[in-house]
């Protein structure tokens, strides 16, 4: 298999790059556990003071990875240990993000939807191309995004996410930066350009500054995010066991309608 994170250094900046863009970057577990395991990577190097999130094609990341979602189903509790392992694996690195003493920024330069915004909003920072969207329409196949909730509140105000979430509607970049999802909207030659100077302008501050920012910026912030995942996650897991949202998903993946029960 193709190395799913790349990791390249300018300086000390790291930028480490989502590389599996025939599957949109989902974020699979394989993909989840290698973001991880790059970011504590990170987390350890001295010579680090930010952090950039790119990918590779089309996509930014197109959430969780469906046909796997969809296979653990076959498990013996219907997939529910399968489910709750990877709603938690995912928050636990969407907490890393933030936990990092580095600040993060998600360099976007195509579609990021449900869990792909998720990890857009729970970094630092973000630079987005023109030609991004971003949103959390899970809805589509059943499937409420109840996790990407956790982040996409905490970063946008409260009706505007709860719209994305009915509605499963994208937005658009500039849209995204009204709303605080975004820092900066630029076009797709200079996108890799911004985001670097970005990461470079702070990376020139003195390092334990910036970490111990970080940190109590956070904590001022933080008030029961992770009894929120926990919360979110058994929501997530009820919800993938509805016999609507098996059908929903097996709808997307054979590019038919879905027949819902309702």
């Amino acid at each position: 298999m193709t190395e799913l994170i790349e990791r390249a250094d300018t300086g000390a900046v790291a930028r480490l790059t989502l590389n599996r863009p025939e599957r949109f970057n989902t974020l699979s577990v394989e993909m989840i556990s290698a973001l991880y395991t790059a970011l504590c990577v990170v987390a350890e190097d001295d010579a680090i003071r930010a952090v950039v999130i790119a990918a590779k094609g089309k996509a930014f990341c197109a959430g969780h990875d469906l046909e796997q979602m969809q296979a653990a189903r076959a498990n013996r509790d219907g997939g529910r240990a399968g489910f709750r392992a990877l709603f938690d694996g995912c928050a636990q690195m969407m907490g890393l993000i933030q936990t990092l003493r580095q600040p993060v920024i998600a360099e976007v330069q195509g579609v990021a939807t449900a869990a792909g915004t998720q990890l857009v909003a729970s970094c630092d920072l973000a630079v987005a191309s023109k030609a991004a969207k971003f949103g959390v329409n899970g809805v589509d196949v059943g499937l409420f995004c109840s996790t990407p909730a956790v982040a996409l509140s905490r970063a946008v105000p409260r009706k505007a996410a709860f719209e994305m979430l009915v509605t499963g509607r994208f937005i658009t970049a500039e849209r995204a930066a009204a709303l605080g999802l975004v820092n900066t909207v630029t076009t797709g030659p200079k996108l890799t350009e911004t985001a670097m100077a970005l990461a470079a302008e702070i990376a020139a501050y003195p390092p334990e500054i910036i970490a111990m920012g970080k940190r109590g910026f956070y904590e001022q912030l933080a008030h029961g995010t992770e009894d929120a995942y926990d919360a979110a996650a058994d929501t997530m897991c009820a919800n993938m066991m509805l016999a609507d949202t098996e059908e929903g998903i097996a709808a997307f993946l054979e590019k038919r309608k879905p027949g819902w029960r309702a």
